[in-house]
C-alpha cells in the first residue's frame, strides 16, 4: 500500500461555516494562501450557497478573484445545486463538491429536502461539470450516527455512496458528521464501503466529538484508504448537528502520519502559523492539540 496520503484541508469551508460572525475576504485570501504555502494541495475554498442559509460564505466569488495562482493545488468549492454550480463556472473553478446524506432527517434538516430529492438535484450539475470538465467530488454525511435518527442502516450508507460514484464523483468522503463513530465502527462501515467501491475512491471525514478521530482515522490506513479530510486549528462543527464539536486538526494529522513515516508534503510548523493565524483572528485558541503544543513551545523559546 502506498504511503502517500492525500489530505483534503476543509478549514476555509467547512470549518469557517459554522463560525457565528463572518470571517472579511482578505482573512479567507490570507489562510487559504498560508495553507498552500505549508504545502496543502487540495483545498475547499468556500462555497456558493445561498447567503441567507450560509452568511459565513458569502463572497465565495471574492476570494476566487482575490487568490494568487498557486500551481499544484485545487481548489474546491461546496455547490448545492445548479445556481451553486452556474456560480462555480463563471468563477472559474475545476472542482466542485455535492453533499448527499446516508440520513433522511439529516438531509431534510440540512438541505431541505430528501435524499432521492437531494440526487435529482445533482443530475443537472453533473451535466454541467461534465460538458466544461470540472472535477466533482462527493460527501455522504452521517455514515457512522445521525443526530436525529441514530444508527444509519449499512445499506443506506452504501447505496448513497454507490450513486455518488455512479454520477461521477472521482472520490466520496464518507464523514462521520457528529462525532460518534470507533474504530470498530468505521472498520464495519468503510470496509463495506471500500468493498463496493474500491478504497482508491474513499476519503475519511471524522469529527473529533469523542476524541476518536485519530484512532479512526488509523483503522481506515489499515483498511488501504490514504485520502482524509481535516481542518486547520480543528475548525468545524455542524449547525444541523446538536453535540458535533470541530473537525479533525489537520495539524493532528499531520503529526500522526509524520510519525508513522507517511508523506503528505505539508510543513507541519507552516501549518500551524496558519492555524494561529485564523485562531487570532477569531479570538480564540487553536482547536488542535499539536497546535497548542507548539504555541507552547514557541512561547517559551521565546521567553528563553
Amino acid at each position: 500500500m502506498s504511503d502517500i496520503v492525500r489530505v483534503f484541508e476543509v478549514g476555509p469551508r467547512d470549518g469557517l461555516q459554522n463560525e457565528s460572525v463572518p470571517v472579511g475576504t482578505q482573512t479567507r485570501v490570507d489562510l487559504i494562501e498560508r495553507l498552500t504555502s505549508a504545502g496543502i494541495r487540495r483545498l475547499e475554498a468556500g462555497s456558493f450557497v445561498s447567503p441567507k442559509a450560509v452568511p459565513q460564505m458569502a463572497g465565495t466569488a471574492e476570494v476566487l478573484r482575490a487568490l494568487r495562482p498557486s500551481p499544484g493545488v485545487t481548489l474546491s468549492v461546496l455547490v448545492p445545486n445548479i445556481r451553486g454550480m452556474e456560480s462555480a463556472v463563471n468563477a472559474g473553478i475545476r472542482e466542485v463538491a455535492v453533499f448527499a446524506s446516508a440520513s433522511e432527517t439529516f438531509s431534510q434538516r440540512n438541505i431541505g429536502c430528501r435524499i432521492e430529492e437531494s440526487f435529482a438535484r445533482f443530475e443537472p450539475v453533473m451535466a454541467i461539470a461534465r460538458d466544461n470538465g470540472i472535477a466533482v467530488r462527493g460527501y455522504v454525511s452521517c455514515v457512522l450516527g445521525c443526530p436525529y435518527e441514530g444508527e444509519i442502516a449499512l445499506g443506506s450508507v452504501v447505496g448513497t455512496s454507490q450513486r455518488l460514484a455512479a454520477m461521477g464523483c472521482y472520490e466520496i468522503s464518507l464523514g462521520d458528521t457528529i462525532g460518534i463513530g470507533t474504530a470498530g465502527s468505521t472498520r464495519r462501515i468503510f470496509g463495506a464501503v471500500c468493498d463496493e467501491l474500491g478504497h482508491d475512491l474513499v476519503a475519511g471525514h471524522f469529527h473529533d466529538t469523542r476524541g476518536q478521530a485519530l484512532a479512526n482515522v488509523l483503522a481506515c490506513l489499515d483498511m488501504g484508504i490514504r485520502s482524509f479530510d481535516s481542518s486547520v486549528a480543528g475548525l468545524g462543527g455542524c449547525p444541523y448537528a446538536p453535540g458535533a464539536s470541530g473537525n479533525l486538526a489537520s495539524e493532528d494529522l499531520v503529526y500522526m502520519l509524520d510519525g508513522l513515516g507517511m508523506e503528505t508534503g505539508i510543513s507541519l510548523d507552516l501549518l500551524a502559523d496558519a492555524g494561529d493565524f485564523i485562531s487570532g483572528a477569531l479570538g480564540r485558541p487553536t482547536g488542535s492539540r499539536v497546535g497548542k503544543a507548539l504555541h507552547g513551545v514557541r512561547r517559551a523559546a521565546r521567553a528563553a
